[in-house]
C-alpha cells in the first residue's frame, strides 16, 4: 500500500466497456457556473442558441459563493485618477438582480487606488438563477464532469461525460466552453496547460469566513483600519504567527455581518495545496478552518468591534485562486497586465492589478495609477485553447501566464471573458466553422451592443 499522502497505489485495472446514455445535445455546453461560466451561458442563450451549464454545486457563482468570496473584485479600474466602472453587459443585468433583492452594497474603497463591491450570498445565488433563466439557458445542477469524447481525428469534443445522482451520462454538443476554473475539459480534449509558476509554486488558496453580530457603527469608523496594527504588535511583542500578512476583513451589505479573508492554506512543506490533487485539496479544508478557529478567537479578543461576534458561515470548498492555466493562441502577461496593453481583436477589459498570494503574504502591484488608463484588454486569442477546434475557455484557467492569472483571475475578468466566449460560441453554433473562424469584428460588435465595454476609448 502507498504511503500516506501519495495518491494512488500504483495498482491499476481494467474497467468492463458500458454504453453511456445521452442526457440531451446542446448548440453549447459549458462546464462549470461560476463567474465566467454565468456569463457565457447568458450571453448564449440571448444569442438563440441551445444552452446547457454542468456545475457541481446546487447552485451558481463559483468561488463566488461556494467559496464564500462574496465581493466582486475587478468591476473597476482606475482611469486617469478617475474611479469608473469597466464591466458591463451581462454584469449589470446580474448586478442589478442582486440590487433589487437588496443584496448589494455600494462600492468600496481598496487602498485609495480602486473600488470593490460586496454582495449578499444568497441574492446572488437567486439573481444567478434568474439571470440564466430570462437567457433561456438550462442549468444541470449535482454533476461532476468525468471526462470527454473526441471526434476522430482529434480537435474537437463531441461529448462531455458527466457523473450525477441518476447515473453517468453523456452531453453532446456542437461548441463547448470551459469555465471548471480548473481547465479541465480542455486537459481532458488534449490542449496543452501549465500549473504554478513551472518551480511548482502556484498562488495560495484561503478559506473564507463570514461574522455576525460585529459591532454596529463598526463599518462607519472603518474598524478594519485597525486590524493589522494590532496583528503586527502581536507578532512582534508575543511571537504569534498568523497564516499571512495583509488581511481583509470587510462589511458585508448588512454592516453588522463582514467577510473574513485572513488564511493561508498550505502543505506540511509550505508549497500551496493543489487543488487538482484530491488528497491535498482534503486536507486544505480541514486546515483552513482550523485557521478559522484561530483567526477569529484572535479576532474577538482583540477587536473590540467583534467581541459579541460568532462565525456565521464557512463556506462549501476551500477558496482556489490558481490550478490549471490552459495555453492559448495568446498567452496573457504579467508585463502586459501592468502595461495597460491593447489588442485588436480585444473583448473586454481587466482593470484589477497584480494581486500575488505567496507565502505568508498578498503582493499587490499596480498599474501606473493615476498616469496611466488603469486597464488591460483581453484578446480573443486568450480564450482558444491550442489544438481544439470547438473549445473556448474562460475564467481562471484562461490563457495566462502564473503572474499574469494573478491579476485576471478576479470576478470582474471571468465576466468579460465568460460573455465573450458564451457569444462566440452562439456565432460557431450557427455554420461549421472552428472557434477560430469567428468573424472578431462581428463579435467584438455584438459585445458592445449588449452594452459591454471593450476598452477602445480612441
Amino acid at each position: 500500500m502507498k504511503g500516506r499522502g501519495e495518491m494512488g497505489t500504483g495498482r491499476a485495472l481494467t474497467e468492463p466497456s458500458r454504453r453511456t446514455e445521452v442526457l440531451g445535445e446542446y448548440d453549447v455546453v459549458v462546464l462549470g457556473g461560476g463567474m465566467a461560466g454565468m456569463a457565457a451561458a447568458a450571453a448564449a442563450g440571448r444569442d438563440g442558441a441551445s444552452v446547457l451549464v454542468v456545475e457541481r454545486y446546487g447552485f451558481l457563482g463559483g468561488m463566488g459563493t461556494a467559496a464564500g468570496v462574496t465581493n466582486f473584485c475587478g468591476l473597476h479600474a482606475n482611469v486617469h485618477g478617475e474611479i469608473r466602472q469597466v464591466v458591463h453587459g451581462v454584469t449589470d443585468d446580474l448586478l442589478g438582480r442582486i440590487d433589487r433583492l437588496g443584496g448589494l452594497r455600494a462600492p468600496h474603497d481598496v487602498f485609495g487606488k480602486t473600488w470593490a463591491q460586496a454582495y449578499d450570498t444568497a441574492a446572488f445565488k437567486i439573481a444567478a438563477d434568474d439571470l440564466l433563466e430570462a437567457a433561456g439557458a438550462e442549468v444541470l445542477f449535482h454533476a461532476v464532469a468525468a471526462g470527454v469524447v473526441m471526434e476522430e481525428g482529434g480537435g474537437r469534443v463531441s461529448a462531455l461525460l458527466i457523473e450525477t445522482r441518476s447515473g453517468r451520462r453523456a452531453v453532446l454538443g456542437r461548441v463547448f466552453v470551459d469555465a471548471s476554473g480548473d481547465g479541465d475539459l480542455a486537459a481532458w480534449a488534449g490542449a496543452p496547460w501549465e500549473l504554478g509558476d513551472g518551480e511548482g509554486g502556484m498562488l495560495y488558496p484561503s478559506t473564507m469566513f463570514r461574522l455576525n453580530a460585529v459591532e454596529p457603527g463598526a463599518a462607519e469608523a472603518r474598524a478594519w483600519e485597525g486590524i493589522p496594527a494590532i496583528m503586527a504588535a502581536a507578532e512582534r511583542d508575543e511571537g504569534i504567527r498568523f497564516p499571512r500578512r495583509t488581511p481583509i476583513v470587510r462589511p458585508q451589505k448588512n454592516s453588522i455581518e463582514w467577510r473574513a479573508n485572513v488564511t493561508q492554506v498550505a502543505n506540511a512543506d509550505g508549497s500551496a495545496v493543489d487543488g487538482t490533487d484530491a488528497l491535498q485539496l482534503s486536507r486544505g479544508e480541514i486546515e483552513g478552518r482550523r485557521q478559522i478557529r484561530d483567526s477569529f478567537a484572535f479576532l474577538r479578543a482583540r477587536v473590540p468591534a467583534f467581541r459579541n461576534a460568532y462565525i456565521v458561515d464557512i463556506p462549501p470548498q476551500l477558496g482556489l485562486r490558481e490550478t490549471r492555466r490552459v495555453l492559448g493562441d495568446h498567452v496573457l502577461t504579467e508585463e502586459e497586465v501592468l502595461g495597460c496593453a491593447s489588442f485588436a481583436d480585444t473583448i473586454g477589459v481587466n482593470g484589477w492589478p497584480v494581486e500575488a498570494h505567496v507565502a505568508g503574504d498578498v503582493l499587490f502591484k499596480w498599474q501606473d495609477i493615476p498616469a496611466s488608463r488603469g486597464f488591460n484588454h483581453l484578446p480573443y486569442r486568450m480564450l482558444l485553447p491550442r489544438g481544439l477546434e470547438n473549445v473556448l475557455v474562460a475564467g481562471r484557467c484562461a490563457s495566462m501566464t502564473h503572474m499574469g492569472q494573478s491579476a485576471a483571475r478576479v470576478s470582474g475578468a471571468c465576466l468579460v471573458m465568460g460573455e465573450a466566449a458564451g457569444a462566440a460560441a452562439a456565432m460557431v453554433a450557427r455554420g461549421n466553422a472552428g472557434v477560430r473562424d469567428v468573424d472578431v469584428a462581428a463579435l467584438q460588435e455584438r459585445l458592445e451592443r449588449s452594452g459591454a465595454f471593450l476598452g477602445r476609448m480612441d
